[in-house]
């Protein structure tokens, strides 16, 4: 999938690709959720500075050129607002399977928006990408990340033990799927 830029949407949200035109509300984001997020994910810190998201936004074109990582904006899709991220990485061509992520900024939280990114961003990965598969792992203890994706109707598959490395030290992980024709 060399196309690159690309926008999908549910009518509600709008999925689109990103880059360094958004660095100021994709960094106003991050420092809003830095309280939620910090715990989760190691790239969002006390110290995120704009030149972690300019560095960030500058390597999108190369990654999806490349079929390294899929990344999208998610806006609202009358306002244009920017609501946070999503995308599928870590893809194994030969299986046919990638890693699907995502984050919302505070002030949208526990409105539906990353349950919607989450399905569109699914669909992407089936249809544009021909995934068989997409898996959602999030740290055992990450409930809200784990309610998305049950709430986008992934089945739990388990505890994968020490799956994840995250601030110095080995964590568990849930382990969530999705697969094409069920979702």
């Amino acid at each position: 999938m060399n196309q690159f830029p690309i926008s999908l949407t549910d009518g509600t949200l709008r999925l689109r690709t990103i880059g360094l035109a958004e660095t100021e509300q994709v960094y106003s984001a991050v420092r809003e959720s830095i309280p939620e997020i910090s715990p989760w994910m190691d790239w969002c810190h006390g110290d995120y500075q704009i030149s972690n998201t300019k560095d960030f936004l500058a390597s999108r074109e190369e990654a999806w050129l490349t079929g390294t990582d899929y990344t999208f904006g998610i806006f609202d899709g009358v306002t244009g607002a920017f609501w946070g991220c999503t995308g599928i990485n870590q893809i194994n061509q030969l299986h046919r399977f990638g890693n699907l992520s995502y984050w919302v900024r505070t002030t949208v939280t526990r409105q539906g928006v990353a349950t919607r990114a989450t399905l569109l961003t699914a669909r992407f990965g089936f249809e544009a990408l021909g995934l068989s598969r997409i898996e959602i792992v999030a740290m055992v203890g990450n409930a809200a990340s784990r309610r998305v994706a049950e709430k986008a109707g992934a089945v739990y598959e388990g505890i994968l033990r020490r799956r994840l490395f995250f601030a110095g030290q080995f964590c568990d992980a849930a382990m969530y799927s999705l697969v094409k024709g069920e979702c």
